[in-house]
C-alpha cells in the first residue's frame, strides 16, 4: 500500500523574498532560490520543506491568496489518487503538471473545498 507523507508546503505572501527572510530569521529555516523561477524554498529541520508563493501571480491556474497555505502530498502514482479524488467527489484543480529536472505535481479540491497538492519527484 502507498504512503502519503506530507512533502512540500507552500505558503503564499505578497513578498515570497521577505516571507522566506522572515521565516529564516524567526526559525532558522534554511532558505535558496530556484532561480529558473524565482522561487524562494526553505528547509524545516526535522519536518518537510516548501516554498514561498506570490500572491500576485496565477500558476498553472491556480490563484494563491494569504491564508491559502498549500500542502502537498508525496505519492507513487498521481494519476491513481487523481482518479480516486474524483470518484469520491472531489475535483481537479491542475492536472499532473511537469516540474523541469524536478518531478510531477498535480492540485486538487477535498468534496469540503480544501485544496492540496499531489508529487512526485524524479528519480535519479
Amino acid at each position: 500500500m502507498a504512503t502519503h507523507p506530507i512533502v512540500h508546503v507552500e505558503i503564499p505572501a505578497p513578498d515570497p523574498k521577505a516571507a522566506a527572510q522572515f521565516y529564516a530569521d524567526v526559525f532558522d529555516w534554511k532558505v535558496n532560490v530556484d532561480p529558473t523561477f524565482d522561487y524562494h524554498m526553505f528547509q524545516a529541520e526535522g519536518g518537510p520543506g516548501g516554498g514561498f508563493v506570490s500572491t500576485s501571480t496565477d500558476a498553472g491556474g491556480m490563484s494563491y491568496a494569504v491564508g491559502g497555505v498549500l500542502v502537498y502530498l508525496g505519492t507513487d502514482d498521481i494519476e491513481r489518487d487523481l482518479n480516486k479524488v474524483t470518484q469520491r467527489g472531489g475535483t481537479v484543480v491542475v492536472p499532473k503538471s511537469e516540474i523541469p529536472n524536478t518531478g510531477w505535481f498535480a492540485v486538487f479540491t477535498d468534496p469540503a473545498g480544501n485544496r492540496l497538492g499531489l508529487f512526485t519527484p524524479m528519480q535519479g
